[in-house]
């Protein structure tokens, strides 16, 4: 399966250029947050495949103007030609605003996921905004990651762990792929395709 994973800037080859042919073998578009909703509709509008998302911490539009033909996988596991996508978007709380937890509210989320965790028997891809605590992460309270992350990835050992919010182009040294235990950590800052082996 090819996943096209998305993230905190549109990009202008999909947008201001698309061409359709650009998307011909992508199977999944992954949203990890922070894009207009109107750049994932018209991504979807060409796209024959699901377009999946998260909300990133400056997504309070889309109650106003959702993603159309998109799907959210907030606290859901979505399951697409056997591969288990788990989405929890949003950062670390740092004003008042839309999706932004506290580290004890990011814990609760995951944990009232238990149920489906049971059912699908874990999960092959973690979708996020926020990166993982001290995986990739920034040293400001607004782009610290989460510890629960890391404990999901312990636990469950999915394939890869996609995220956004730290900008590739303000930190020329963050890395791109990284590697957590069995899991392959993305930063899928603007665009990043990768290949994942269905069960």
């Amino acid at each position: 399966m090819r996943i096209l994973a998305i993230a905190d800037q549109e990009s202008p080859a999909l947008w201001d250029y698309f061409q359709p042919e650009r998307l011909k073998d992508v199977d999944v578009i992954v949203s990890c947050g922070d894009l207009d909703p109107r750049y994932l509709s018209f991504l979807a509008t060409f796209f024959s495949g699901p377009v999946l998302y998260v909300h990133g911490n400056h997504d309070g539009c889309y109650e106003r103007i959702p993603p159309e033909g998109c799907i959210s996988i907030e606290d859901r596991i979505y399951e697409y030609e056997g591969v288990r996508f788990l989405g929890l978007g949003g950062s670390m709380r740092y004003k008042p605003g839309p999706f932004q937890y506290t580290e004890l509210g990011m814990r609760m989320r995951a944990a009232r996921l238990w149920f489906q965790l049971k059912r699908h028997r874990g999960f092959d891809v973690l979708v996020t905004h926020a990166p993982a605590y001290r995986l990739g992460d920034g040293t400001s309270l607004t782009h610290t990651g989460f510890q629960v992350f890391r404990t999901l990835m312990e636990t469950y050992r999915p394939a890869f762990f996609v995220h956004g919010h730290i900008h590739l182009s303000y930190n020329p040294l963050a890395k791109r792929v990284s590697r957590y235990g069995q899991t392959t950590i993305i930063n899928a800052y603007e665009k990043y395709e990768f290949d994942l082996k269905q069960p």
